[in-house]
């Protein structure tokens, strides 16, 4: 496994993550997540993702057993909660939503219980709230380190000038600003990290653990032929997963992918892992597997780093960037 610092800071995260959307829960059970979470530990893997609003607040409870049954050393592994959307879906009412003082903090007391564990390595703002103040978002992160619930604070699908403002905001109160952004990242979505972000890295040297690697498993391959019964595809209000991605030119796209990978002699899935950890902005990229098989595969993309050659990845890039094939009328 190779390990990265997270932009400035001195913490070391795994190129390669585990992480519970959709997955825990919704379509593994413990005993499945113990073995994916011990495979990925057991392979080097030191950061585990996780946020209030997975599962209804189940995804956390589930990696907290699985967490307190293992009795791994609490300092060789990092572990992460997020805040915006609550857990109580519908039923949420007024402050248990958004990035409030009284929220955030709630939030971390509740996502620290159901994790068993007295504090979080990363705590990130899962959206931006444009109804709290800047101000009282950063005062209440920094306030959550100082009290020790929290040692990094990180934001999720902000926007640049968001961060930025954050980063203004705690540079003139001298509080701590954040230090880690939680963006999409695949080669089907490229924008933020590739454009928008540049200026942050450079100048603020921002960390990234990013999620969705390969596009919902879009980049694994298993939707060239059509929707497999198993996957999260078919899960009751994740259809929006199938509408964004399940296209016919991405698709076209990926069987090309794929034929790259069979040269190299890996898997697509090990190929687009690897080209994302390729990125030098790239922290870690989250996985989130739900068969151990395709979790021993996802982990290879360490070695199949290796493989991406200038030539390689400008093929890659060819494909990519190819203009999509007009249908005949």
């Amino acid at each position: 496994m190779e390990y990265r610092k997270m932009g400035k800071t001195g913490l070391q995260l795994s190129a390669l993550s585990f992480g519970s959307w959709v997955t825990f829960h919704k379509q593994i059970d413990d005993k499945i997540s113990d073995e994916l979470m011990g495979i990925a530990y057991d392979n080097g893997v030191n950061f585990f993702d996780n946020a209030e609003v997975y599962a209804g607040g189940e995804s956390e409870k589930m990696m907290g057993r699985v967490l307190s049954q293992k009795k791994w050393d609490r300092t060789s592994y990092t572990i992460s909660s997020k805040a915006y959307f609550g857990w109580r879906g519908k039923q949420n009412k007024p402050n248990q939503t958004g990035l409030s003082r009284k929220h955030l903090t709630e939030a971390c007391h509740e996502a620290l219980e159901r994790l068993k564990t007295d504090y979080l390595d990363l705590y990130f703002c899962h959206r931006p709230d444009k109804t709290t103040p800047i101000e009282e978002v950063v005062q209440t992160m920094n306030t959550l380190i100082q009290q020790g619930k929290i040692l990094y604070w990180g934001t999720s699908e902000w926007s640049g000038v968001e961060i930025m403002e954050a980063h203004r905001i705690s540079e003139k109160y001298r509080l701590i600003g954040p230090s880690v952004e939680q963006p999409q990242y695949n080669m089907f979505e490229r924008k933020k990290v590739e454009g928008e972000f540049l200026e942050i890295f450079k100048n603020v040297g921002m960390g990234t653990t990013i999620w969705s690697p390969l596009a919902s498993g879009l980049l694994t391959g298993k939707y060239n032929d059509g929707i497999p019964n198993d996957s999260r595809f078919t899960l009751e209000g994740y259809e929006w997963l199938r509408d964004q991605w399940v296209m016919q030119d991405k698709i076209n796209r990926v069987q090309q992918l794929g034929a790259i990978a069979k040269v190299l002699k890996v898997s697509t899935a090990s190929l687009c892992i690897a080209w994302c950890i390729k990125n030098p902005n790239v922290t870690t990229a989250i996985l989130g597997a739900t068969k151990k098989e395709q979790l021993i595969d996802n982990l290879t993309a360490v070695q199949t780093l290796s493989l991406l050659t200038p030539e390689i990845m400008e093929q890659i890039e060819g494909i990519l960037e190819s203009k999509p094939k007009l249908p005949e009328w």
